[in-house]
């Protein structure tokens, strides 16, 4: 099974990631379709690896508390993808978000993320 993902298209690793995070089901998502020495970054700084994930998304469900997330837009040119989303929890929110991705060989290698948490209306 560990092979078959390694076979993955970048849209289809693209596709599996938004899934599982759409459904709050990072540590899934993480082992799934992020590589072992990713790089992430980040405006807090620099994160590497699983736990460089593991920790980003702590960090967002501590803003972002149960909150749906909506994609408003979703590229995907070869190895490179590009994400546009907002979220909207019961005290923040956010309308700006826009992440990038390498995938490679079934893997998320690199990633930028970037999102302005507000006061929600």
């Amino acid at each position: 099974m560990a092979d078959d993902l390694r076979e993955r298209s970048a849209e289809t690793v693209f596709e599996d990631h938004l899934r599982l995070a759409a459904a709050h089901r990072f540590d899934e998502d993480i082992e799934r379709n992020v590589a072992p020495d990713c790089v992430i970054l980040e405006r807090r700084g620099i994160f590497h690896g699983r736990e460089g994930a593991r920790e980003l998304a702590r960090l967002l469900a501590g803003e972002l508390p149960d909150a749906p997330y909506v994609y408003t837009s979703r590229l995907v040119a070869g190895r490179i993808a590009f994400l546009e989303w907002t979220a909207e929890a019961a005290r923040t929110r956010v309308r700006d978000g826009a992440d990038s991705f390498v995938i490679e060989n079934g893997w998320i290698t690199a990633q930028t993320i970037h999102y302005t948490v507000e006061p929600a209306s």
